[in-house]
């Protein structure tokens, strides 16, 4: 998943103790879908500390979590036993652009702030592992940095373009609904995000 400059910054953030989105619980987003869904399989992409898992876990759901960041996963599968949910959720550290140790179907993925990391063929292996591993009218739950189309090149510091995301779910998603809004991170300026709501099509529509 994107080069190394970007995983050696996301394993110093964590060594040095900056996870900004290390909060107790995931986005209100996130359980108010849970609130409307029965419980099933869950794919939680770019896991962190697995809170999102954590409580997909609380609500009944079986999860595989994903990051490929060594010390998220041994904290986040820490804090799984802590909280008496190891037993429905898998841990995996992994890119996840490359999910082909994983089988579905899923009925949910989640993506709280993973996928604007990723560019050019990433985001296309990433999509299409989302194909694969969804079912039919499985929810995809996508949390992203938003860029500027005219002031902000893809390229600069991570984020994507609405055009890029809309072109890439095209064919295998409809998009159910998305609500733009602005981020603040730490210190650093306010840039602009999205939720994006989707659902899978057809098995065979990629």
């Amino acid at each position: 998943m994107n080069d190394d400059a970007t995983y050696q910054n996301f394993i110093e953030r964590y060594a040095a103790g900056r996870v900004p989105w290390d909060d107790e619980l995931p986005p209100p987003e996130v359980t108010a879908l849970l609130d409307t869904l029965p419980p099933g399989r869950a794919l939680d992409l770019g896991c962190g500390y697995g809170r999102a898992a954590i409580l997909m876990a609380r609500y009944g759901w079986q999860v595989d979590a994903v990051d490929y960041v060594p010390q998220a996963i041994t904290g986040a599968t820490a804090r799984a036993q802590a909280a008496g949910v190891a037993g429905r959720i898998h841990f995996h550290t992994a890119s996840v652009t490359n999910l082909a140790f994983l089988d579905g179907p899923y009925d949910l993925a989640l993506d709280v702030g993973c996928m604007h990391a990723l560019s050019g063929a990433e985001l296309q292996a990433y999509r299409d592992e989302l194909c694969r591993l969804l079912r039919p009218y499985a929810h995809y739950l996508l949390f992203v940095h938003v860029r500027d189309e005219a002031a902000e090149p893809e390229t600069d510091a991570g984020g994507l373009h609405k055009a890029t995301i809309d072109s890439l779910f095209a064919k295998g998603f409809n998009v159910e609904r998305v609500e733009h809004g602005v981020t603040q991170v730490e210190d650093r300026p306010p840039w602009h995000s999205a939720w994006f709501w989707f659902q899978r099509r057809s098995a065979n529509t990629i």
